[in-house]
């Protein structure tokens, strides 16, 4: 049972960091903890644990315009992240993990701006059909994560340039109807902004957990840790193999 919820706001946008600070908050959550760690990422396209890099983003192109490649330890879709995207984690212990109730925690974020939220498709969030957040999970070890992307105002065109949908894909919706799918939440609502939604994620986590949020406290990091994992997420053969 959830008797504890931390929050824990990335101050960096490097990817290689928040991926690092990711893993060491899900295998380090107090056996009754919830941490929901928010964090953004600055130009970056990160895949999942077992996808083609190759296949799924154009690498080259991301790399000469200065963007990066990540891959995560969840599985899933190719992302792209700027700065108008809000990127959340849910770190706790597996017996505690419950998708619907932490699903319920963005909806009532979206809701308290006045939007009627849906969950659709695997586990995505939309509204009227327009999707504005993906969603991920991974367990190990009985350490659990799920997290997700919150578009708050992407640029829709460099998603679109950067990843590499399938040819499936394509072929079933084309590229103008890959591209509608998706919607910037402050193009619904211009009161949303990266920082409005983070204090929306914060309360409405509190409200469905019925817990007061308290800060993460720092010094439970171990920066050698937290190093280590960052260059592994940083090397070429975790991006790339």
């Amino acid at each position: 049972m959830i008797r504890k919820l931390s929050i824990w706001v990335s101050r960096t946008t490097d990817p290689y960091a928040n991926l690092a600070a990711e893993e060491f908050l899900t295998f380090h959550v107090q056996p009754d903890e919830c941490i929901l760690f928010l964090w953004q990422n600055a130009h970056s396209v990160v895949i999942g644990r077992n996808q083609n890099c190759w296949k799924e983003c154009r690498v080259t192109e991301l790399e000469r315009d200065g963007g990066h490649l990540v891959r995560r330890l969840s599985g899933g879709g190719a992302v792209y992240h700027d700065l108008g995207n809000l990127n959340f984690t849910f770190c706790m212990r597996k017996e505690n993990s419950n998708v619907i109730r932490q699903m319920l925690v963005i909806l009532r974020a979206a809701a308290s701006f006045g939007l009627n939220a849906q969950m659709t498709g695997r586990n995505d969030a939309a509204v009227d059909g327009l999707k504005f957040s993906g969603n991920a999970f991974y367990d190990s070890r009985g350490c659990y994560y799920h997290h997700g992307t919150l578009l708050i105002n992407v640029d829709i065109t460099s998603m679109s340039r950067y990843l590499d949908p399938s040819r499936e894909k394509l072929a079933s919706r084309g590229v103008d109807s890959v591209r509608s799918r998706v919607v910037n939440l402050s193009a619904l609502c211009p009161e949303i902004t990266v920082e409005t939604m983070k204090e929306a994620m914060i309360r409405s986590a509190s409200e469905v957990y019925s817990i007061s949020a308290e800060p993460f406290d720092e010094k439970r990091f171990d920066l050698e840790d937290l190093e280590h994992m960052r260059e592994r997420f940083d090397s070429f053969s975790w991006k790339y193999g």
